[in-house]
């Protein structure tokens, strides 16, 4: 989706920014004995958003807010859900203190910002979380805010699993995210920041070998190929540029590349970000590569300017398709490895629509 689409859509608000909201209502009622409603709260960027409160509880010492979320026109796993934030007072001196409630995972596996066993949620939640209590406890009259914060999400581990938590290691439920506050709807930063992370937690699980693919047949037949354990595979989506460039950065020993024809064809011909927005395939190029296999005319009169890689592939028959994707994948491995610029074993693997390896090189 275009820059200019995603400035005619709404905009959300992060699962971070609702959870600050809540901690702040429930905070203030903790020392007040009232809830604000709505509840003011500022986002990193400056920017105060007022949040009408869904939940108001108070039981013994515990005090509960929640904040429906609303990420605006982003088809996010979580609009609509509700997020809770419950606190308890502390000492003096004692500080915020953070844990996971029902629905809010548990980290399990290193190579994420957060050490094995903290609760999911994120540090740049975690500090606007910790400067709102700060301002609601000073406009009380308080030194310093001491609680104890437990966010949750009902329904949040049956939401889970519809996200790559389960893959990176945090069991349990969701992550409270976002540094902003904002949700861009389709921005590729939310895809992106989820595979530096699947990296990482590769990285630090000491994989040696890691398959990155731009969809769920080719990483289903990817895993089979290699017998790779799940936390060693990467979903890229189109992103291969964001992919490659941030392994260049933090390098495992090898890597495979898995597609199908059409986007692999793509990298091939230098392109690094595979959406049908930003890049097409050359149709003359796979068509040049086709002769270069001595494909008969009477096949490459078939081919026109409109045909996909797919139909060229189809229309090569078995024997020139087989040379034709070997071609494409030796191709997409180059534009690959200049990108990586050493340091990286690199294969590439090219499947059909049934998973059937069509085409690979390296390794």
């Amino acid at each position: 989706m275009t820059s200019e689409s995603n400035r005619s859509l709404r905009r959300g608000w992060t699962t971070g920014a609702c959870a600050t909201a809540a901690a702040r209502a429930a905070y203030a009622a903790l020392l007040t004995g009232e809830f604000p409603d709505p509840v003011a709260i500022t986002l990193p960027g400056g920017a105060q958003p007022q949040f009408p409160l869904a939940l108001k509880e108070h039981s013994g010492s515990m005090w509960r807010a929640g904040i429906t979320k609303d990420a605006g026109d982003d088809p996010d796993v979580t609009h609509g859900a509700l997020v809770v934030a419950e606190v308890a007072a502390l000492p003096e001196g004692h500080g915020i203190s953070f844990h996971a409630g029902d629905g809010v995972g548990t980290i399990t596996r290193a190579g994420l910002s957060l050490a094995v066993g903290e609760p999911a949620i994120n540090p740049g939640p975690r500090a606007m979380i910790a400067q709102a209590l700060s301002e609601t406890a000073r406009a009380c009259g308080r030194r310093s805010a001491d609680a104890a914060v437990t966010l949750s999400i009902p329904g949040g581990e049956t939401l889970s699993a519809k996200t790559l938590n389960g893959r990176l290691g945090i069991i349990g439920g969701l992550s409270i995210l976002g540094t902003t506050g904002i949700v861009v709807p389709y921005s590729c930063s939310a895809w992106l920041h989820s595979i530096h992370r699947g990296i990482d937690v590769a990285r630090a699980a000491g994989a040696l070998h890691i398959a990155a693919s731009t969809g769920s047949t080719s990483e289903a037949a990817v895993q089979q190929l290699y017998a790779l354990p799940d936390l060693a595979l990467i979903d890229m989506g189109d992103f291969v540029g964001g992919t490659l460039k941030y392994l260049r950065r933090h390098p495992v020993p090898r890597l495979t590349l898995a597609g199908g024809v059409g986007k692999i064809a793509k990298l091939a011909q230098g392109h690094l970000d595979l959406h049908s927005s930003k890049s097409r395939v050359d149709v003359a190029a796979l068509a040049a590569m086709l002769r270069e296999c001595g494909a008969p005319g009477e096949i490459l009169a078939t081919i026109s300017d409109r045909a996909g890689a797919g139909e060229i592939l189809a229309a090569a028959g078995p024997e020139f398709a087989e040379m034709l994707a070997a071609r494409v994948a030796r191709a997409a491995r180059e534009v690959a490895l200049a990108t990586l610029a050493g340091g990286i074993a690199v294969d590439v693997t090219i499947f059909d629509r049934q998973g059937r390896l069509l085409g690979h090189a390296g390794g």
